[in-house]
């Protein structure tokens, strides 16, 4: 019982911070470009840490030990290797081109109104797909978020699934909806705190638990390919299969999602001073390198800890360090405020992406479809009420979607992961350094990026061999050779599209 009670007080706790946090911020937003950016005015230490975490999510805490729990290094290492890549050249190359780029296109405080503004489409249609774009891909993430909380209480209390998610969506809601973009920044930055708290002391309880570093390292020796990363280990069978250069780089290929991401990118472009970003792409890229290690770490923990009895053998093993938690709640009321600490991390790492993601979806729908093309003469105040108002029902729509307790964390992120890499990167790679470009080709690119992850998810992907990579890779690799060959082919950019890129590639 005390357990119980202290994992609900810790939990409650947290909760109404985040929504102090909203409440709080509620009073700054006077305008959509508010709600949306913050005003431009994050500082770098909140830039790097909301990125990151509104980035890992619930993927971080289940999703990844998960795999790595079920069939060892290969598929969870080559995919956190990517993503390390990945984090580090997105700092690197695109944040501040970026953060000037879309101040000088008049503004744009979102990256459709980019799109547009970079390639003047004055009929707004690269902004109206890309809204599309983000509403198809964004709404199934957000399920997702929301289906990690159901699991988490679910699992944790033995309640009822669907309830559970429901009450997690409305808080995340309530905070979002109250304080836009700098309530969801602030909450960013805490909850990656609690985030590395949690999983640094599950992967130290974990080791305890197991007899110590050496007998995990031995357990995962004794299974066939989970030690290993050119081998996975087949749950099935028992035995090992090979993984092949091209899985292994369909599997790198996590990283090319970065600079496709809209919820990461408006980090970018939200920051205060484009000089502190070095102090951001610093800590970002030390954050993921050690956060991501630690998280695979704790799935071959898990394993070693099953192994000896410690930990049952899982059901579904996206819920591993849940169920760490629950072991530690077991040893008294203080370790119960422990475990409710880890537990408000998993839920930390879902709330920071799902109110990013709930953003940038609304974001789409409010400016870039409502505003920019069916009434173009709104106050700022009816504005900010359908902002909010579409907010609520993207996450309405999130909850329908997310109503089924099987779906898997892990797949649900990695296609839309997919999807937003390969029909946003490459638009924004050559928006920001190809002077070529048009929108023709921006539009083209698009479109192939995101028809291609379809078409490769349902209908080469099960042909199996060396189709069956991810499909982030061959959709990516589609929609830039059509964003230049498309360009290449219609008219040049204006002179005065040209010179405004001249201007910002001169920016220091």
């Amino acid at each position: 019982m005390s357990s119980t009670v202290g994992i609900v007080l810790t939990i409650v706790i947290y909760m109404a911070i985040v929504l102090f946090i909203g409440f709080k911020f509620s009073k700054r937003n006077k305008n959509t470009d508010d709600f949306y950016l913050g005003g431009r005015k994050l500082g770098p230490y909140v830039t790097a840490m909301s990125a990151e975490a509104s980035d890992m999510s619930s993927w971080l805490l289940m999703g990844l030990p998960g795999v790595a729990y079920l069939t060892g290094l290969a598929e969870a290492a080559w995919t956190a290797i990517g993503l390390a890549i990945g984090t580090y050249i997105n700092w690197l190359v695109v944040a501040k081109r970026l953060r000037n780029y879309t101040y000088e296109c008049n503004n744009s405080s979102t990256l459709p109104a980019f799109f547009s503004n970079r390639f003047r489409d004055n009929r707004r249609i690269l902004s109206v797909v890309a809204a599309l774009v983000i509403i198809v891909f964004f709404v199934p993430y957000t399920a997702s978020g929301f289906a990690a909380c159901g699991k988490l209480f679910g699992m944790l209390f033995n309640i009822d699934y669907f309830f559970a998610m429901f009450i997690s969506a409305i808080v995340i809601v309530l905070y979002t909806t109250l304080g836009g973009f700098l309530a969801a920044s602030t909450t960013d930055f805490m909850q990656s705190i609690v985030m590395t708290i949690a999983i640094g002391v599950v992967m130290v309880y974990g080791i305890v638990q197991a007899g110590g570093v050496f007998a995990v390292i031995e357990n995962a020796k004794g299974i066939a390919g989970y030690f290993s990363l050119s081998e996975i280990h087949n749950v099935k069978t028992g035995g090992a299969d090979n993984y092949s250069m091209l899985k292994i780089a369909s599997l790198l290929a996590w990283g090319l999602g970065y600079f496709g991401m809209p919820h990461i990118l408006l980090r970018f472009m939200a920051i205060d001073d484009v000089k502190k970003l070095k102090i951001s792409r610093r800590v970002a890229s030390i954050w993921v390198v050690i956060s991501m290690a630690v998280a695979v770490f704790i799935g071959v923990i898990g394993n070693a800890m099953t192994a000896n009895g410690t930990l049952e053998d899982l059901k579904d093993s996206e819920t591993i360090i849940i169920a760490i938690a629950k072991i530690i709640s077991e040893n008294g009321f203080f370790a119960a405020i422990v475990a409710g600490v880890i537990l408000a991390g998993i839920l930390a790492s879902t709330m920071s992406t799902a109110d990013s993601q709930l953003l940038a979806a609304s974001s789409s729908v409010s400016q870039n479809i409502v505003k920019e093309v069916m009434f173009k003469n709104l106050s700022e105040k009816a504005n900010m009420n359908i902002a909010r108002f579409t907010l609520l029902v993207i996450a309405i729509i999130g909850v329908v979607i997310a109503r089924n307790p099987d779906s898997s964390v892990f797949d649900i992120v990695s296609f839309a992961w997919a999807g937003f890499g390969a029909a946003f990167g490459p638009v924004v790679l050559c928006a920001l350094f190809w002077k070529r470009s048009n929108w023709q080709g921006a539009l083209a690119g698009m479109i192939a990026g995101g028809a291609t992850v379809f078409i490769w998810k349902f209908v080469v992907k099960p042909i199996g061999g060396i189709w069956g990579i991810y499909e982030l890779l061959p959709a990516f690799v589609v929609a830039l050779i059509t964003i230049i060959v498309v360009s290449l082919l219609t008219k040049e950019p204006s002179k005065e599209i040209t010179e405004e890129f001249e201007k910002v590639a001169a920016m220091k």
